[in-house]
C-alpha cells in the first residue's frame, strides 16, 4: 500500500510528512519545537490546551497544531509575534489561577507550566479574580491530587480511559468551576481507582503527584536507572530514581513493552528493595536458628537434599514450581532441569501477579 506524502513549509524549513500527520508532527520532524499541554502522543488528539496554536497562511485564527492536519503546500509560522502573544495570554490566564508555590512544590524542575512561563517571560498573571481554594487530596498511600494547580488539559482522563480503561476521572461543570473529578466528587480513595499511577505518568504540571518520590527528593536530584519490573512475565520497563544509592521513586520511562503505562505494584510497589527485613543472604537453619551461609552453602545443601529425597521416594516425590518472573530462558533451563536431572514432568508456574 502506497503512503501518499505532502510537503509543507514550517518557518521557512521545507517538510515532506505522510498524508493525514498533523502540523505538530510536522514541526517535530522539521526539528521545529512547539509548546503543548494537552498533547501526548498515546492519547487521543485533545487540542484543549491551545499552547500550541499557530499561524498558517491563509487562515485567520491561529488554529491549534495539535489538531490541525497538514496540507500540501501549507506555509505555517510557530514563532510569528501573534503566535507568541497568544501563547503568552494563554499561560497568563493559567496562572491566574494556579498557586505560585514553585519553591516547594514537588514537581518543580519537571513542570511545563513552569518552563513555558520561563521560556517566554511571564512572571505573573495579568489577570485577578476569583481562584479556586480545593482541599489537599492526600487520603491514599500512592498519589497527591491538588485540584488547584489542575490546568484542565484532560490528559489524566484520557490515560484513564485509554490506557487503563477504567474512566475513573472526567470533566464536570463548566467555565470557571469546570473540574476533573471521580464520579460524585469523591476522593480517588473512595472511588474504584486502582492507583497505577499512570495519570500522574502524564501530569504536565504538580496537580498529580507520586507521594512517597516528591517527598523524598528533588527533580534535579535523582539519578534514573532504566530498568524491567520483577513482579510478572510482562517485562515492563521503568526508571528507577536513585538518590544517595538508594531507590526513592520509580517513573515511567518509553518501554519497549509498555510504553509509559505501569500497574501499581510496578509503579509504586518498590518498598520492599530498603526494607529492613529483606534477606540479604542466603539463610541455612543450624541447631534450629537461621544463620547467614554462602551461596555455594545454600545451593549444596538444597542439591543433597533433592537428591536424598529422590534416592529414598523416587522422582515422582518431587515438584518444581516456577515463576512468572523469570526469564523464558530460566524457565527453559528449569523446566529442564527437572525433567533432565530430577526425572519428573511435576512442574507448574504461576503466571500471575
Amino acid at each position: 500500500m502506497t503512503v501518499t506524502e505532502i510537503t509543507l513549509t514550517i518557518n521557512d524549513i521545507t517538510v515532506t510528512v505522510p498524508q493525514g500527520a498533523t502540523v505538530l508532527e510536522a514541526a517535530h520532524q522539521a526539528g521545529v519545537f512547539i509548546p503543548t499541554f494537552c498533547h501526548d502522543p498515546e492519547l487521543t488528539k485533545f487540542g484543549a490546551c491551545r499552547m500550541c496554536v499557530v499561524e498558517i497562511a491563509g487562515i485567520r485564527n491561529l488554529p491549534a497544531s495539535c489538531v490541525t492536519v497538514a496540507t500540501e503546500g501549507m506555509v505555517v509560522h510557530a514563532d510569528s509575534p501573534a503566535v507568541q502573544e497568544a501563547r503568552k495570554t494563554v499561560l497568563e490566564l493559567m496562572l491566574a489561577n494556579h498557586p505560585l508555590d514553585c519553591l516547594t512544590c514537588g514537581k518543580s524542575g519537571d513542570c511545563r507550566l513552569q518552563d513555558y512561563a520561563y521560556l517566554y517571560g511571564v512572571k505573573t498573571g495579568s489577570f485577578e479574580g476569583e481562584r479556586h481554594c480545593y482541599p489537599l487530596e492526600d487520603d491514599n498511600p500512592f498519589i497527591v491530587r491538588d485540584m488547584n494547580k489542575c490546568i484542565l488539559c484532560g490528559r489524566c482522563v484520557r490515560a484513564c480511559a485509554e490506557i487503563q480503561g477504567n474512566s475513573i476521572v472526567e470533566f464536570t461543570n463548566r467555565g470557571f468551576n469546570a473540574k476533573i473529578t471521580p464520579a460524585m466528587d469523591v476522593s480517588l480513595a473512595a472511588s474504584d481507582c486502582v492507583f497505577c499511577g499512570n495519570c500522574v505518568a502524564v501530569c504536565p504540571v504538580g496537580a498529580l503527584q507520586e507521594k512517597r518520590l516528591r517527598r523524598a527528593a528533588r527533580t534535579w536530584e535523582v539519578r534514573k536507572v532504566k530498568t524491567t519490573c520483577p513482579y510478572c512475565g510482562t517485562g515492563c520497563s521503568f526508571d528507577l530514581n536513585v538518590k544517595d544509592n538508594k531507590v526513592v521513586g520509580v517513573t515511567s520511562c518509553d518501554g519497549d513493552v509498555n510504553g509509559r503505562a505501569l500497574c501499581v505494584k510496578g509503579r509504586f510497589g518498590y518498598g520492599f528493595i530498603h526494607h529492613p527485613d529483606r534477606l540479604t543472604t542466603p539463610l541455612i537453619k543450624k541447631n534450629g536458628i537461621f544463620v547467614k551461609a554462602t551461596w555455594d552453602e545454600a545451593i549444596g545443601l538444597v542439591a543433597q537434599k533433592l537428591g536424598q529425597v529422590k534416592a529414598q521416594y523416587g522422582s515422582d516425590a518431587l515438584a518444581v514450581l516456577s515463576s512468572a518472573r523469570c526469564t523464558n530462558e530460566e524457565n527453559y533451563l528449569l523446566q529442564k532441569f527437572t525433567r533432565a536431572v530430577l526425572g519428573t514432568n511435576s512442574i507448574d508456574h504461576c503466571a500471575r501477579l
